[in-house]
């Protein structure tokens, strides 16, 4: 059993990401398949569409951070599943020592507005204490949206371990920032077609049995960041 342990304080998960092909993703659905779950949230379907709206100061200081592989770094997105304004979700994720914390909250349509735009009638007042950080930070280094992420994503689930094991298909960027809402946003996929993108994330441990069944003699981990990547083609 592969196993390490956890960061003191905040709850850090590792997060190993790899670059895979259909017929790739094709075999490990089979093996993993009645030993994890899909995930609940993904209906009769067993994907959603996931869109990230990703900030930046004005010096693009989150992309040359991971262009540059500093550690610790942060970055911002706001979230939204299957194009619905129903769940707007403000993240902040953080990765130090090769693990990842993930911090978020909610946000209704007008505190959207504010962070994203700098308008709507949201009162500053009542933002959830993330939200007023990024707020800070939009004043203070002009952090503002600078590029949409999109894509497909297939969750699986399993107990022990926390483990989610995701397949991320057709990962494309989108410029247009002012209409993160609107379905048929112009975009471009940043893949070469065929190639698409496992994500495995864990607490403490991988549980053996999840370990092997990921195991492929060709498939090799990667460091990938979509929001680096979805920028590039833009900068």
């Amino acid at each position: 059993m592969k196993t390490t342990s956890r960061t003191q304080g905040e709850a850090y998960r590792h997060e190993f990401k790899y670059l895979c092909t259909e017929a790739q993703l094709a075999i490990l659905k089979v093996r993993l398949r009645g030993m994890m779950p899909p995930d609940r949230h993904a209906g009769a379907s067993g994907s959603y569409l996931i869109r990230s709206l990703y900030f930046d100061d004005v010096d693009d200081i989150c992309y040359y951070e991971n262009e540059d592989g500093c550690d610790p770094r942060e970055k911002y997105r706001i979230r939204i599943y299957n194009n619905s304004r129903d769940r707007i979700s403000l993240e902040c994720k953080r990765k130090e020592n090769d693990k990842v914390h993930k911090q978020s909250c909610l946000l209704n349509d007008d505190q959207f507005s504010l962070l994203a735009f700098g308008k709507g009638n949201a009162d500053e007042r009542e933002l959830p204490p993330l939200a007023r950080r990024l707020l800070i930070l939009c004043k203070t280094r002009g952090m503002k949206p600078k590029v949409i992420v999109c894509y497909e994503r297939t969750p699986y689930v399993y107990k022990n371990g926390n483990v989610r094991v995701t397949f991320d298909r057709n990962i494309c960027s989108g410029r247009c920032v002012e209409r993160f809402f609107d379905p048929d946003i112009p975009r471009r996929q940043i893949l070469p077609v065929g190639r698409q993108l496992l994500e495995v994330k864990y607490d403490e441990y991988l549980p053996d049995p999840i370990y092997h069944a990921l195991s492929l003699s060709n498939m090799q981990r990667i460091p990938f960041s979509k929001y680096y990547l979805c920028r590039k083609y833009h900068m």
